[in-house]
């Protein structure tokens, strides 16, 4: 098997990719560097660049998948240009593929996406599974939904269509975690705002093995990136605490202060998503880390 991943660079690509090539399956990438383009046996890249619409089709040839994770940067100030880079990064490069995949010949049955979690609205008392229709009326929420609309479209080339909405994730360098612990290192970490918010969270190692699971067995649908024991922001932030030696002394910090801060970003901390997996385990996927302290052990 070979698969065609974009984003391959990326926290999440580059970790689908080492277990890819683990596997045995050969990986095809695209990047915007062509210092960055290797030929090896199962590795090989290819060069794109979205901004221009171009890319080269000889990606293509051998493919039997696409794991499509490219996009933006969502953690940055919302003003109007950077929403608009935000989601042309997902919904153009979405289809400047999906063109050049009606425009060549190809062997491509499967398209697996991206999504987020933040689709489903804030709430502190609904467990959201995958058949929650309800968007949540924000920009994340628009996003995500133009997002999906874009990975849709490849059912038109009779490709089968996944897409994996993922929570927070927890990786030894980079990503939320690193956030955390950056304040809780300097003894000022806190809980935000109310701290009961929910965040549905997974380990690197899992949500990269059910991206593989997803492909090796064909699976098509929406799935939650997400394990099985989500916990508020309060227990999150106490637990990176308790694994890094460090005290929690201070108090919450308020949500009038991270929205004057952060404005309309600050959805991104305050919003609350309490998210199911039991559809990825139905379809046979063993979670490594079910629990949070135990993911922390293993990350810090």
């Amino acid at each position: 098997m070979r698969v065609l991943i974009t984003g391959a660079t990326g926290l999440i690509g580059s970790k689908v990719t080492e277990l890819c090539r683990e596997r045995g399956i050969g990986v095809h990438y695209f990047t915007t560097s062509k210092d960055k383009i290797k030929n090896e046996a199962d590795y090989k890249g290819f060069y794109w660049n979205p901004e221009k619409e171009k890319l080269n089709t000889d990606a293509f040839n051998g493919v039997s998948a696409i794991i499509n994770l490219v996009g933006g940067n969502i953690a940055q100030r919302w003003t109007r240009e950077n929403k608009q880079k935000i989601i042309d990064s997902r919904v153009e490069t979405a289809n400047m593929l999906h063109k050049a995949l009606q425009n060549n010949e190809h062997q491509i049955s499967h398209f697996i996406s991206a999504s987020a979690i933040g689709v489903y609205p804030s709430s502190l008392e609904k467990l959201y599974t995958e058949e929650n229709k309800a968007v949540d009326d924000s920009f994340v929420g628009k996003t995500v939904m133009l997002w999906e609309e874009a990975a849709n479209n490849f059912s038109d080339l009779g490709m089968e269509v996944t897409k994996v909405r993922i929570g927070l994730v927890l990786a030894e360098k980079g990503g939320m975690l690193q956030k955390l612990k950056e304040p809780v290192n300097f003894n000022v970490g806190a809980p935000l705002g109310s701290g009961k918010q929910w965040q549905s969270w997974v380990h690197i190692d899992d949500l990269t093995g059910i991206f593989i699971h997803i492909l090796e067995n064909k699976l098509e649908g929406i799935y939650n990136g997400v394990a099985p024991n989500p916990v508020t922001n309060k227990e999150l932030v106490y637990e990176v605490a308790d694994k890094m030696g460090k005290p929690v002394w201070l108090p919450n910090i308020p949500s009038v202060a991270i929205k004057t801060v952060f404005g309309e970003m600050s959805r991104l901390v305050l919003s609350s998503q309490l998210v199911s997996s039991d559809k990825i385990e139905k379809q046979g996927y063993i979670f490594k880390f079910t629990n949070l302290s135990r993911a922390l052990e293993n990350l810090i």
